[in-house]
């Protein structure tokens, strides 16, 4: 779980940045819009083996 301490005096709207950056930085987002919806094994094999079996 992201966490990101707010400073003193520190706005919110640059508070809510340093936690998108590091959310990003984490790939949470990505892993959230991913796991959405539930995806079959064999599903997630095709996927792979039409982008080249890259991950």
């Amino acid at each position: 779980m992201s966490e990101v301490r707010i400073k003193r005096g520190e706005p919110i709207d640059k508070a809510l940045r340093r936690l998108k950056k590091k959310m990003d930085k984490e790939g949470t987002l990505k892993d959230l819009r991913n796991r959405r919806y539930y995806e079959k094994p064999s599903e997630i094999k095709r996927r792979m083996e039409k982008r080249g079996g890259r991950h």
